[in-house]
């Protein structure tokens, strides 16, 4: 089923277990390869709100939005993700998006462990990744990420807090609160990192990450940035918590359009 509105495009796209919600923005004139979003633990396409549209003006470029497997408007999931929910992102799900949309080039832009799975990504499809826009991405656990989790899940407690689930994933809220606490709480995930994966990523790499990020310190955008093998940028945004494409969104639109111009550069060199 395909929905067409006056500047984005919806469907489903079949996967292994069922079938996920994409939603493309795009002006149906640049045939640029597309910006694809990852979204976060408890995300979703609604959630991007207007940040996709504005992006892909800033861009010229096609935006694609999808809620994995569980969330949003996707088939329902019963079953709690593995220990290794990031990777299978990479393996199995985000392969058969690609398939379904027929796409061959892209660049990935994901929020909080959708720009670990980002990464991982990239690292598996280096020649289809052109470049990795991380933002408050987690490369590792950490105890800042530990305490904000827990008291995240301690607000969720509170039915009021937990309607603003609801809004966007209805009767999936639980388990999408579920699977995110009780996996990054349980101490089988403690040991978990990106460090594997990093050496492994070619292509330029943009980590974005607010300085009063509740899940996690300046060491993970460090230890991206560090680690990967192409050429990387660092951005710290002041006064800015977990989500920057919303509390610093023309900041964030500035970061990404300069980087993607000067990524797309045939000798560009990123510093």
């Amino acid at each position: 089923m395909i929905i067409v509105g006056s500047d984005c495009r919806d469907s489903f796209v079949d996967v292994p277990g069922g079938r996920i919600f994409v939603r493309r923005w795009s002006d149906g004139l640049s045939s640029r390869p597309p910006l694809i979003l990852l979204h976060d633990s408890l995300g979703s396409v609604e959630q991007w709100r207007d940040f996709p549209a504005a992006l892909a003006q800033a861009t010229g470029r096609p935006v694609v939005a999808y809620d994995r497997l569980g969330f949003g408007k996707s088939t329902p999931r019963i079953e709690r993700p593995s220990f290794d929910f990031i990777g299978e992102e990479a393996e199995t799900f985000f392969p058969a998006l690609c398939r379904a949309l027929g796409l061959t080039r892209f660049i990935l832009f994901g929020h909080s462990v959708g720009g670990a799975m980002a990464v991982v990504i990239a690292s598996e499809q280096s020649e289809a990744c052109e470049a990795v826009v991380t933002e408050a991405a987690q490369a590792f656990v950490e105890p800042q990420t530990v305490r904000g989790i827990r008291s995240a899940r301690a607000a969720f407690s509170d039915p009021e807090q937990f309607e603003r689930i609801v809004r966007w994933h209805g009767d999936k809220a639980r388990w999408v609160l579920d699977a995110w606490t009780e996996v990054w709480l349980s101490p089988q995930f403690h040991a978990w990192s990106l460090d594997r994966h990093l050496g492994n990523v070619t292509c330029p790499v943009l980590a974005i990450h607010g300085d009063l990020d509740e899940y996690g310190s300046l060491a993970f955008p460090r230890r991206i940035t560090s680690q990967v093998r192409g050429p990387s940028v660092m951005a710290i945004l002041s006064d800015c918590g977990h989500v920057p494409h919303r509390e610093k969104k023309d900041e964030v639109l500035r970061w990404v359009a300069d980087f993607l111009a000067e990524a797309a550069q045939p000798r560009g060199a990123l510093i």
